[in-house]
């Protein structure tokens, strides 16, 4: 396999792919943070078989080149492979105790955990009490002024949790909502 750099204007999306729905902000995003570690995959012709998401995505970060891998596959296949491409995602699941896990190891280093695509709802599941109370904060250099909200299932858990940060000296408030 090899990667060419390609201008992205000599890269067409293909006008009949069945998926439509990417959240480009997100991938921009991803683009941005990581670089671009995975090729548009397109057919001699210059067609996009697999990566409209990060077609659209280079678009919107203004990027001229863009790394490619020419697949010389027969029409039937190249249809195939774009639709297998996007269905086998679907069969994946997440492992949420490991992913908590990886959450928390990039918590530790203060890493911000938007820039994994997920959003503030989508973690906010991984972080209940239990969480929270594993985490070590005692040894952290923890910036002079930050900003934390944490939602609690019951009243009981708000209130030790809010007197134990008051006792730690931290400045609190509590919001109903």
């Amino acid at each position: 396999m090899q990667i060419h750099q390609k201008k992205l204007q000599d890269i067409k999306p293909y006008i009949k792919n069945p998926r439509k729905k990417y959240d480009i902000k997100k991938v921009a995003d991803s683009i941005t943070e990581f670089g671009f570690q995975q090729p548009i995959v397109v057919d001699t012709s210059g067609t996009i078989i697999v990566g409209h998401g990060r077609y659209e995505a280079s678009k919107y970060l203004n990027l001229e080149i863009v790394p490619v891998v020419i697949a010389d596959l027969p029409p039937e296949k190249a249809k195939a492979y774009r639709i297998a491409d996007n269905k086998t995602n679907e069969y994946s699941d997440w492992d949420n105790s490991l992913l908590s896990q990886e959450f928390t190891d990039l918590l530790d280093i203060n890493y911000d955990l938007l820039k994994t695509g997920f959003d503030e709802e989508e973690l906010k599941k991984f972080f209940d009490n239990s969480d929270l109370n594993s985490i070590d904060t005692s040894e952290k250099d923890l910036p002079e002024k930050f900003e934390l909200m944490i939602q609690l299932d019951n009243l009981e858990d708000q209130e030790a949790l809010f007197n134990e940060l008051k006792e730690r000296g931290y400045n609190c408030k509590v919001l109903s909502f």
